[in-house]
């Protein structure tokens, strides 16, 4: 870390030794029940009135498969980035239509086409339940704690959903680890079809040299749209643009779905993911680049097809390796044990609280330990590292799907509840291609990499590949499968136990061969170490909860959540990063040559854009991954950009927020309007979003 880095992380500690307890300007993603307001109007001198967060709340959506998204019209336009649709666009893509490459535009409503697994969630209610779920788990550990704890949290997930389960979607949460339980009532939309994405090479501009820097000159946009009972779904709530976008310093607020982060963690949890998660993750990930990079080599087809999964591993590789730089930052690991060691004294002043909370951190430390005896078979059996293939996947599900239906709600696998089985089915039987060619060079690559890791003599091992290479097994089983037809993987579901006992699918019977194995690593974990975390992030969540209220943010947990902040650049190494960029920049950055050639549509319209339009900003919102795809709107509720990044220093976010560096980066609401125009000529689309304002 340079020393001008190290010196302000070290002003962060000394000036506020609790830099995620007594939250900063900017700093926090927070659930719309429990929003900030006097510290917004402290600010800012505005804070939102009930009607202004109702209708935003019921505005946002959720991409179930990890991505923000919102409503941009009231005939149910959905907005959200590029690389948010991009595996729909890959999907619907051929041989000989490559929409990732050529982009895509549906010119009539008959043209825009239903992405096989996006689902679509907007949420419409929050009730706090965290009374009735430690009641069920009261005076309970391990096993039966979390036993307990799955069981009530199905219970009330299927009470909420009801028979409706087709438009309704309801999940408990955890809140600040396990001290607030609050249950998410959404309504879900399955059927979302394509309507817009432009060229990769536009939407991705700069590639990985950009990814996560500023200045940028990307248009990360896609569009869908919502359809119910086979019709645009007609919503009330919807963001209008704003054609002018925000100013520098103007108060900008983002809403979307942050993944997880990792703020409130203990230091025992946050150096198990330095060293067992992120650096083995990281590892992994440069193996399988290099074995996806070089099938790309080998035809047009291999590339296309293996397109998006490259694209994953190398943001994958750039984020985490971001996370692994804060975990390796001395400075930041003593902020960590500042406020952990402040926390801990504030148990340890008052007996009663020393009691109910004070083994909390060594229970914690000690499974971590646990888990450390256990995690490589773990990663690579139950999470399938080592059995990396979408037929395999399939083979899982509907192997466990059966066993686990056939089990009262309460006691199925968490992913196999009635709340959560319309998702796992939209991908179990949708449409989208499986490549056998791509499944064989993951599958032998992932079959090798577990070979050599649990070692040739290991007695899975030994009992998965008997007298077999990897890429033979592999070979063997993806020639005879035939799970890439949905039809059949539908009559195997739909025909439950006795279909997967008489099936001799390679892969159904290599899932069935693999689940005693994969249960008993799943279980040992969800008892000997995700349990006892849970029972005691509680206490410690009780503790923080006590002494510091409710005017904390809880940790992201894939719900909706607001940030509020302003457009504003920053120093590097002394230099001012100027919040914008403008058209004009695009052009002058544009090479000959990928990842900075710009497509042939842009070059075509070059005459016609305006080169002043500002194209990309930056603002000091508080994001992290699940947050693509979020709209920023200002005050008035009106769109100012599209969330599609954050820069190099934000990623450490995960752990920690550094108010004078993390920076959110956007698309410009003008940007958007101006390309639909004049370069794409979508004006159906543009004149809907035009249409919206008020």
């Amino acid at each position: 870390m340079n020393s001008l880095r190290r010196r302000s992380v070290l002003i962060a500690i000394s000036a506020a030794m609790l830099s995620t307890i007594s939250a900063h300007a900017a700093e926090g993603m927070w659930t719309m029940d429990r929003l900030p307001l006097k510290a917004m109007r402290a600010k800012y001198g505005f804070a939102p009135d009930q009607a202004w967060i109702n209708h935003s709340q019921r505005s946002s959506l959720r991409l179930a498969g990890g991505c923000s998204g919102s409503f941009v019209s009231p005939d149910g336009l959905v907005m959200t980035n590029h690389h948010c649709v991009r595996e729909c666009v890959q999907q619907l893509s051929t041989a000989t239509k490559d929409y990732v490459e050529e982009g895509f535009y549906a010119k009539t409503g008959k043209d825009e086409v239903m992405c096989p697994t996006i689902e679509l969630n907007r949420l419409d209610a929050i009730s706090d339940i965290t009374a009735r779920v430690k009641k069920a788990t009261a005076g309970l550990s391990g096993a039966a704690f979390s036993k307990a704890q799955k069981a009530e949290s199905s219970k009330i997930e299927a009470e909420c959903v009801g028979d409706d389960e087709a438009r309704t979607r309801c999940d408990v949460v955890e809140l600040y680890h396990g001290g607030v339980y609050d249950l998410y009532r959404y309504h879900r939309y399955q059927d979302a079809r394509l309507v817009f994405a432009p060229e990769e090479s536009i939407a991705f501009f700069g590639g990985d040299p950009d990814n996560f820097n500023f200045p940028r000159y990307d248009l990360d946009i896609g569009l869908l749209r919502a359809y119910e009972d086979g019709k645009p779904a007609k919503v009330d709530d919807y963001f209008p643009f704003s054609a002018n976008g925000a100013e520098a310093g103007e108060m900008t607020f983002t809403l979307g779905h942050p993944g997880r982060t990792q703020r409130l963690l203990t230091v025992a949890q946050l150096d198990r993911a330095r060293d067992a998660d992120l650096i083995p993750r990281l590892l992994s990930l440069s193996e399988i680049r290099g074995t996806l990079n070089q099938y790309a080599t080998e035809s047009a087809e291999a590339a296309r097809t293996s397109k998006t999964q490259r694209f994953g591993v190398e943001n994958s590789l750039k984020a985490l390796g971001g996370q692994l730089e804060a975990l390796l930052d001395p400075a930041i690991f003593a902020m960590k044990r500042a406020q952990e060691a402040e926390l801990r004294a504030y148990v340890r002043q008052n007996p009663k609280r020393q009691a109910e909370y004070g083994s909390a951190w060594d229970e914690i430390a000690a499974a971590q330990q646990t888990y450390r005896t256990f995690e490589t078979p773990y990663k690579l059996i139950e999470n399938g590292g080592g059995l990396m293939s979408d037929y395999f996947r399939m083979a899982r599900m509907l192997v466990r799907g059966a066993a686990e239906r056939a089990k009262p709600n309460g006691e199925r696998l968490r992913e196999y509840t009635d709340a959560a089985l319309p998702t796992m089915t939209q991908k179990l039987f949708s449409s989208a291609p499986i490549y056998p060619e791509l499944e064989n060079v993951t599958l032998a690559y992932s079959l090798t990499r577990m070979r050599a890791t649990l070692g040739a003599d290991d007695a899975f091992v030994h009992e998965l590949l008997g007298k077999l290479a990897p890429e033979a097994m592999a070979k063997n089983r993806i020639a005879g499968t035939r799970l890439g037809d949905p039809a059949v993987r539908k009559a195997l579901w739909d025909g439950g136990q006795a279909a997967i006992d008489a099936s001799t699918d390679p892969f159904i019977l290599l899932a069935r061969q693999v689940d005693p194995r994969a249960r008993e690593l799943r279980k040992r974990y969800e008892d000997e170490v995700e349990a006892v975390e849970q029972k005691n992030t509680e206490k410690l969540a009780q503790a923080r909860l006590a002494k510091y209220g409710t005017g904390v943010y809880p940790d992201a947990t894939f719900t909706l959540r607001l940030s509020y902040g302003e457009v504003k650049g920053w120093d590097e190494k002394g230099k001012p990063v100027p919040p914008f960029t403008n058209i004009a920049g695009a052009f002058d950055r544009a090479t000959d040559f990928d990842p900075f050639k710009l497509p042939a549509s842009w070059t075509t319209a070059k005459d016609q854009l305006d080169g002043e339009q500002r194209f990309d900003f930056v603002t000091d919102n508080d994001i992290i991954g699940g947050n693509s795809g979020s709209p920023m709107i200002n005050r008035k509720g009106e769109v100012v950009g599209l969330v599609f990044d954050g820069n190099i220093r934000s990623l450490g976010g995960a752990y920690w927020f550094d108010e004078a560096h993390n920076r959110t980066v956007a698309v410009h609401s003008g940007a958007i309007l101006e390309a639909l125009k004049k370069v794409y000529g979508a004006s159906r689309i543009a004149d809907e979003i035009a249409a919206a304002r008020p």
